[in-house]
């Protein structure tokens, strides 16, 4: 078993290279009796641990937007305690950053009208806006169903933008996350939703911080960031290609708002250390030495189906020590095979990722028994 990487993290609220927000997991309460597929059950003093543990690192925090577990498991009632216990932490900790995910997942999809988006969509931003927090606006399913051209898109951003006190992250979701989203804005073509987007930021610029997307092809992302006006930042999303993604190139760069942050808090932490130096080649070389070896980890957690990404992030969290036992809102546990996570365990170790490697080989054979591997 490999020994853990000795990272040089950096400080809270240490300034890095980068903004850098980490989608992280949510705590389920294992000892709740309910029906772990239907209802759900939080254990909001660990889930709080694990955000303090983030902003400990100097990163931010993406609050109630995971994907693979809002309008999976998490519900809107239990974001919203989720969001408020964050924010007010957040207040808490002199420079702590934390956006919280606005959509519409409160309401049934089907049938929708763009009214009823739109409501709830203002729902959630006035809740977030009234305690104080920061908004990304996350795609909506139902927006899907009820827009009927690309216009109903733009007409709908505009409108919620127009109610932000405080610029946003939007967030564009492909259908490799969330089948349900195919054909967001309007177009199944890419480039023409692309036209689509860029369009209705150059038009609110004022109103959007930056966006992210989750599209899993860098090509898209570089695309888009070069189109965008100065004012607004890209995020990637990109769990495949974060590294040159982030390190950017002569035209610009990408922020990072990545689910796979949860998982290599320490080596992001550190990467994004190094590629503050001075010397901006020696940077940037450093960057790519800590974070280039976690793609192949990476790539594993968000392979396909990747909407269940978010199983073998808990079960990290799990080895890790972050959590002690391995379940999951909507009993996620069970969507990914014991080969799937004996390879998230075997990748994992070998970049050092484990703070005790004991405590993660002992866990590990716990797993491996309970599928009858003894």
């Amino acid at each position: 078993m490999p020994a853990p990487a000795t990272w040089q993290t950096a400080k809270p609220n240490q300034p890095l290279a980068r903004i850098a927000l980490s989608a992280g997991h949510v705590v389920s309460n294992p000892r709740a009796d309910i029906s772990p597929m239907r209802d759900v059950a939080i254990d909001f003093e660990a889930t709080q641990r694990f955000r303090d543990y983030l902003w400990d690192l100097g990163l931010g925090v993406a609050e109630a937007m995971d994907t693979a577990q809002r309008g999976m498991g998490l519900n809107w009632p239990s974001a919203q305690i989720l969001i408020r216990n964050t924010v007010e932490s957040a207040k808490a900790r002199p420079g702590a950053v934390v956006f919280s995910g606005v959509g519409t997942d409160h309401i049934d999809p089907a049938g929708a009208s763009l009214d009823a988006v739109l409501k709830a969509y203002s729902e959630q931003l006035s809740f977030v806006q009234g305690i104080g927090g920061r908004v990304i606006l996350m795609a909506s399913r139902a927006l899907v169903r009820a827009a009927r051209s690309p216009a109903d898109y733009v007409e709908v951003y505009r409108r919620v933008l127009a109610e932000a006190d405080q610029p946003v992250i939007l967030h564009w979701l492909g259908d490799m996350f969330d089948p349900a989203l195919a054909g967001y804005w309007g177009h199944h073509d890419v480039a023409a939703a692309m036209d689509t987007c860029l369009g209705m930021i150059a038009d609110n610029a004022k109103k959007i911080d930056g966006i992210k997307i989750s599209l899993l092809d860098e090509k898209h992302e570089i695309a888009m960031r070069r189109r965008l006006p100065s004012t607004v930042k890209m995020y990637t999303g990109d769990d495949f290609n974060y590294p040159e993604l982030i390190a950017g190139d002569e035209q610009g760069f990408s922020h990072a708002l990545l689910g796979i942050f949860d998982a290599i808090a320490p080596a992001a932490s550190a990467a994004l250390l190094a590629l503050g130096n001075e010397n901006r080649a020696a940077g940037t070389k450093a960057f790519r030495e800590i974070l280039d070896p976690t793609v192949a980890l990476s790539r594993e957690l968000f392979r396909a189906p990747t909407q269940y990404y978010k199983t073998g992030i808990v079960f990290l969290a799990y080895l890790n020590g972050h959590q002690d036992h391995f379940t999951m809102l909507g009993a996620q546990q069970g969507a990914r095979s014991i080969l799937h996570l004996s390879r998230v365990f075997r990748l994992a170790a070998s970049i050092g990722l484990f703070a005790d490697p004991a405590r993660a080989a002992d866990r590990m054979r716990r797993i491996l028994a309970l599928h009858g591997m003894e």
